[in-house]
C-alpha cells in the first residue's frame, strides 16, 4: 500500500516548504514521492515548488474537502492509474479543514491502495500568540487544524523569545494533548519523524466552510516594473487582514520577476532565472480595496 501524508496548516505556515523538504528526503531513501496540492484561488504558484519528474495533481479554486472530495477522487484515482509512487503528499490549500480533507483519501476506491498515516499540521508559532486579533470564523479553522493533528510542527520557533516558545507548546499541547509537538525553523523535520506517525480518530469536527470564511483571493497583475522600496511601502500599508500574498514581482534594473512571498508581514524574495508572469496572489478578508500602487 502507498503511505499517505496531509499537510495542513493556515495560510503561509510553511507547508510548501515542508512539502519541498518531504519530497527531497523521500528520494534520497530511494523511494518515488506522487504529490497532490490544492489552492484557494484559480492559480497555484506553489505548484512551483514540486521539481520535474516528480508526479503532481492539483485542484485549484476550491478545497480538498467534502464539497470538492468527488474531484479530488477523480484526481487521485487519475494519479495512480497513470503514475507509479511509494509515498503520496498531499498539501491542504490554508482555508482547508484537515478532517473535511480526508473524504478523498478514504474513499472506498482506494481502500486497498492507501494507507493514510496522519496529519501533519505546521502551526505559525508567530500567528499562534497573536491568534486572538484573528476574525472569529478564521480563528476557528487556525484552532481546528492544530486540535486535529496527529504531529504539530510549531514552525518559526526563530521569531520567538524562549519564554514565548514556551508559552507556545504548553498552549499549542493543551489544545491537542495526543499529537506530538516538534519546534521547527523553516518546517525542517526529518521524514522518519513523519514515518512515525500514528492517524487517531479525529472526534468532532467543527465545519466552517471556506464559502463562510469571508477569505478572499485577488490576482494582480503588474503592467511594468516597480521598485522594491515602493513595493514594500505599499506591503507595509496593507491591512492586517490580507494573511497571503505569493506570486513573482518584476523589480527595476532585474531581468526576471522575482519569486516573492508575503505571511504575517514577513518578507521573502528570491531570485528567478526564467521569465515568470508577472503577478501576485493576495490572500485574506476584505480585499476590496487593495490594487497594485
Amino acid at each position: 500500500m502507498i503511505d499517505v501524508y496531509l499537510f495542513s496548516g493556515f495560510l503561509g505556515s510553511g507547508k510548501t516548504t515542508l512539502l519541498k523538504h518531504m519530497i527531497q528526503q523521500v528520494k534520497d531513501q530511494g523511494l518515488k514521492p506522487a504529490v497532490f496540492m490544492n489552492e484557494l484561488g484559480q492559480m497555484n504558484f506553489d505548484s512551483d515548488a514540486v521539481e520535474g519528474g516528480v508526479p503532481l495533481k492539483e485542484l485549484l479554486d476550491g478545497c480538498i474537502c467534502c464539497s470538492g472530495s468527488e474531484k479530488s477522487e477523480a484526481q487521485i484515482q487519475t494519479l495512480l492509474a497513470e503514475e507509479t509512487f511509494d509515498v503520496l503528499l498531499i498539501e491542504t490549500t490554508g482555508a482547508a479543514h484537515p478532517v473535511e480533507a480526508l473524504d478523498a483519501i478514504f474513499s472506498p476506491l482506494f481502500a486497498e491502495r492507501l494507507n493514510f498515516k496522519g496529519i501533519i499540521t505546521v502551526a505559525d508559532s508567530k500567528r499562534w500568540l497573536s491568534r486572538d486579533e484573528l476574525s472569529p470564523q478564521i480563528r476557528s479553522l487556525f484552532l481546528e487544524q492544530i486540535r486535529h493533528a496527529d504531529l504539530i510542527l510549531a514552525n518559526k520557533t526563530d521569531l520567538l523569545t524562549e519564554s514565548e516558545q514556551a508559552k507556545t507548546i504548553y498552549e499549542i499541547q493543551s489544545l491537542n494533548p495526543t499529537a506530538q509537538i516538534i519546534q521547527t525553523i523553516h518546517s525542517k523535520v526529518p521524514f522518519k519523524q513523519l514515518e512515525k506517525t500514528i492517524a487517531k480518530k479525529s472526534g468532532d469536527v467543527v465545519k466552517t466552510p471556506v464559502a463562510k470564511l469571508n477569505l478572499d483571493t485577488r490576482v494582480l497583475r503588474f503592467e511594468k516594473e516597480i521598485k522594491r522600496e515602493r513595493f514594500e511601502e505599499w506591503l507595509r500599508a496593507l491591512p492586517e487582514t490580507v494573511y497571503r500574498i505569493k506570486g513573482y514581482v518584476p523589480l527595476e534594473g532585474d531581468k526576471y520577476p522575482h519569486a516573492f512571498q508575503f505571511a504575517y508581514g514577513m518578507v521573502q524574495w528570491l531570485p528567478e532565472y526564467m521569465k515568470m508572469q508577472p503577478q501576485i496572489v493576495v490572500i485574506g478578508e476584505g480585499l476590496e480595496g487593495v490594487e497594485l500602487p
